[in-house]
């Protein structure tokens, strides 16, 4: 009966990692949606370009032509800057009440 259960217990693992993995993804989609929304942009007149960043995010910023550009180049630095400091085991500024801290306690 023993040999039965190993595969449950593995495949409940696996199970479990997965909800964990989902849980994850949709906590950083909603944090990066949550950040963007606080993105403060301006026009650079002088270069006729647009400059965008998200106060409290240290480094975290963005310049393009457009102002969609610039949106789009920001999101894209907000995923790099998260990826960089959740690889590394850096705290991450909570947001609403969104923290990602949680995601680097082991389970």
């Amino acid at each position: 009966m023993a040999e039965r259960e190993a595969p449950l217990v593995i495949l409940d693992a696996v199970l479990c990692r997965l909800d964990w993995e989902k849980e994850s993804q949709s906590m950083l989609a909603s944090y990066i949606d949550q950040a963007m929304e606080r993105a403060a942009y301006e026009i650079i007149e002088d270069e006729g370009s647009y400059w965008g960043e998200i106060p409290g995010l240290q480094g975290v910023w963005a310049s393009q032509a457009t102002l969609e550009g610039c949106r789009r180049e920001l999101r894209e630095a907000l995923g790099d800057w998260l990826a960089l400091r959740l690889s590394l085991g850096l705290t991450i500024p909570v947001i609403g009440e969104l923290d990602l801290n949680r995601m680097l306690q082991p389970a």
